[in-house]
Order: structure tokens, then sequence, then C-alpha cells
């Protein structure tokens, strides 16, 4: 339990930075979906581009990440050391990649369709490589278990890019979508500076032989994160590519605004991987360990349905995160929270085979499940466009969750509480299905008091089954017999 409490503590203070820093950036989906016209397709190539550096940021990475913490703890290994080698080999491919796309730069332009806007792919992939550079620094930082300043970080930025953002497009009225990129790099660069004082204090050794081990550990890690960041980006590189008509900027403008909402459940997702990670490997020789998991599972699903229904629930007021004119795609919010939901899952199941140091698997089902979303995109967008994106997702994250399971319960078997889990999910799906079908003729005020309702029953049935009042923190004491 009191592994659990640590977890939950963590999680809160990486979900301030994840969750409400996140929440603060929304600022800027209303801003840009207001000042840039969908038919402009100005946000489509934010969305474009963007989809672009999740993917080019997992390649740099190269699955370091999990890498770092699983050296970091293996006896025998110093710590120092595994960071050392770990952030040259990053910051060394990160560089690297940032000078092949300045002598590539006319290549690059013409083959993504940015022929005339060379400078939104130079800014792009310079704030790229700073990011790769940033994600071993970040690591120790939860390695060391700093979450303060972890957060303090993550909001450094999220705040300067709304402020920057707010004085250009309101205060200085400009509209041209290049200051998007400029003032990401802007932002990102301070952070870099930030990190100057933990380098220096480094002791930096590059241990060759170490690092052949960690790429035996971290290739398939690679592989399962390439495919993963596919599953999530795969969608919004290839919809200009495959669309079936003229306006494809547009039409990718509407569903990158629209996901956004849905993006909720990648926060909580985040917030609980950045501390669940650490966590996982340090108590792994621990008698009562797939016990822990399995609650880490349970607890997980019950908290990103609770979002799913939250935000299905309020949708009448966050639709109006984004401007007018890209509210008709809103339709795809409930699918792509699905969708990300099957990902989280996905991702608390990975780590039994991460334990084990068998990570090829992870990649074989990451590549399975990213197959599926590929061809659902394929054949599908060209004749319904974005909601094709939407179940895409569903599709490949569910292959990759249901494979994930079967297998691991095989490999290595941990009792998940499946029965209460599963009438978690039935409730939701319940709650949903009414939410749906109240009548949009009514007020906004009663669909909005019918909607809290169905949540606060909701949170009701988890304050009696799962989590009592008297165990919570501070509140508890008034609920103890």
């Amino acid at each position: 339990m009191s592994n659990m409490k640590s977890l939950a503590k963590d999680t809160a203070i990486y979900g301030l930075s994840s969750i409400v820093g996140r929440f603060l950036n929304y600022l800027l989906v209303p801003l840009y979906t207001n000042v840039i016209s969908a038919e402009s397709g100005g946000y489509g190539a934010v969305t474009n581009l963007y989809a672009y550096t999740a993917l080019i940021l997992t390649i740099l990475t190269f699955g370091m990440e999990t890498t770092f913490f699983r050296f970091a703890n293996k006896e025998g290994e110093k710590p120092d050391t595994v960071f050392s080698t770990s952030m040259m080999m990053v910051g060394g491919l990160s560089l690297l990649f940032f000078v092949l796309v300045c002598l590539f730069i006319n290549s690059i332009g013409d083959a993504l369709g940015y022929s005339d806007h060379h400078a939104y792919i130079l800014m792009t992939a310079a704030f790229v490589a700073q990011d790769g550079i940033q994600a071993i620094p970040f690591c120790r930082l939860r390695y060391e278990r700093r979450p303060i300043r972890f957060m303090m970080l993550k909001m450094l930025f999220i705040c300067l890019n709304i402020g920057l953002n707010l004085i250009w497009f309101l205060l200085l009225k400009e509209t041209d979508v290049y200051y998007v990129f400029f003032l990401n790099l802007i932002c990102t660069s301070i952070i870099s500076i930030m990190f100057v004082p933990d380098l220096l204090r480094t002791h930096w050794e590059f241990d060759v032989k170490l690092l052949r081990r960690m790429f035996a550990y971290s290739w398939p890690i690679l592989v399962l994160s390439t495919a993963a960041i596919l599953n999530q980006a795969f969608d919004k590189m290839v919809f200009p590519m495959v669309y079936d008509g003229e306006d494809a900027q547009k039409q990718l403008g509407i569903y990158g605004a629209c996901v956004k909402i849905a993006m909720i459940m990648a926060m909580i997702t985040q917030a609980f991987r950045y501390a669940y990670e650490p966590m996982v490997f340090s108590i792994a020789k621990d008698k009562d360990s797939k016990q822990t998991y399995a609650l880490g599972m349970k607890y997980f699903l019950i908290f990103t349905l609770l979002a799913f229904l939250c935000v299905m629930g309020f949708m009448d007021v966050l639709k109006h995160v984004i401007g007018p004119d890209y509210r008709e795609g809103l339709r795809v919010v409930p699918i792509v929270m699905a969708a990300e939901i099957m990902m989280g899952i996905s991702m608390n199941l990975s780590f039994w085979y991460k334990l084990i140091d068998k990570t090829i698997y992870g990649a074989w089902l990451a590549l399975v499940g990213c197959g599926v979303l590929v061809l659902v995109n394929i054949l599908f967008v060209p004749t319904y466009g974005y909601m094709a994106c939407a179940w895409g997702g569903v599709a490949g994250y569910g292959t990759t969750m249901l494979l994930s399971y079967f297998i691991g319960q095989k490999k290595n078997p941990i009792q998940y509480p499946m029965l209460s889990m599963g009438v978690y999910v039935l409730i939701t799906a319940v709650f949903f299905t009414i939410m749906q079908l109240l009548p949009q003729s009514w007020p906004t005020w009663s669909r909005l008091a019918v909607n809290t309702l169905l949540i606060l029953l909701f949170v009701a049935h988890i304050l009696y089954h799962d989590l009592k009042l008297s165990t919570l923190p501070v509140v508890g004491k008034y609920f103890r017999k």
C-alpha cells in the first residue's frame, strides 16, 4: 500500500505539470482556431508537422528513457555512467539529425509539400532536436525523485509558450502560422539553457560496453515506441497524401483541433507513466509486486473512464475550446478517447516483457497494432475522411492491447481484477449512451445537470467499492470510526 501511496503522490505532481499544463496549453487551441481559419489550412500545417515531430523525437531518444531506468536500477551499474552514456548517445543523434535536415532542406520541403515554407521545417527540426537532448535529463529528474523541478521546468515552458503566443497573436495581431513554430523554438531553447547547471555537475564518462548492452535492450523499445507513435501520428501524417479531396489541409485542421479535446486522456496516461515507470522497476523484486501492478492497472482504468465521462458530459462547454468552423469534427472525440484508454492499458501491460528483458515482444506487438492502423487509414480515409483516422486508432490500439494481455498471461501472468474492471467499463458504456440519447432540443443546462448526476453516480461507485473516504488524506479522518 505504501507503494500505491507513493505512486499516487508522484502521479499527482507529474499530473500537475502534464494535465494542468496541457489544460493551460488549451488556451492556444481557441487562439489558433479563431485567428487561423479552417479554410486557410494553416492549422492543418501545424497538425501535420507536429505529427512528424512526435515520430522523430521517438527515434532520436532511441528507447533510452525506459532503458535508463532499467540500467540505473541494476546492481553493479553506476547511475552517473548510465546517464552520461545515454546523454552523449541521444545528444549526438539529435545534433546529427538537425545537421542533415539543414543539408537536405530542399528535398525534404518538396517531399512534404512545404517547398515555399522551408522555415517551418527548419524551426521544427531545431526544437525537436533540443527536445531529444532534454529527454535524458528529464529522465534523471524522475529517477532521482525530483518531481518538483520536473514540474517547474515543464510549466515554465508552457507558461512562456502561452504568454508569447498571446502577445504575438492578440496584442501584435499576427495571423501568420510561422509564429507558431518560431515561438515554440524560443521556449524550447530557454528550457535547454535551464538544464546547463545539471549538465555541468555531471561526471561525464562514455562506456562503450555499457552502450552495447543498452542498445540490445533499447532497440526493441525503439520499434515499440515508433509503432506506438505511428498509432498516434500516422493519420495526421498520411492524411494529406491519401484524402480524396482538395480541402485536405482544411479537413486535417478540423480533425487536429477536435483531437485536442480528447487529449485529456493522453495527459492522464502520461502523468501516470512518469510516476509508474520508475516504480515498476524499483519494486520488481518485492514479493507483492504483481499485486501492486494489478492495482495500478485497475486504478488507471477507473480514473481514465471517469475522465471520459467528464469530457463527454461537459462537451457542451468544452466545445468552445475550438473555433466555430472547426466544431463539425467533434464526433471523433469519444472515439479518440476510447483509443487513448486502450493505449494506456497497453502501456500498463507492457511491463511484463520489460521486466523479463524480452522487449522484442513489445516490438512485435506494436508492429502488428501499427499495421492494423495503417491499413485502416489507407483503405478508408479516401472515402470516410478523418472518421477513418479515429477508428483506425481504436483498431490499432485494441489489437495491441488484446495481444499483449493474452501473451503476457502466458509469459508472466498477473491476476488483474477483471470482473471489477469489467463492471466499470459497463457502467461507463451505459452512462455514455444515456448522455448521447439526451435530446438536443433540451436546454443546455438541463443536459449538463443530467450528465453531472451520472458522473456523480460513477464517483459514488468508486468511493463505495474501491476508494473508501476513510482512506483519503486530509478528509479521511472525518470518515474514520
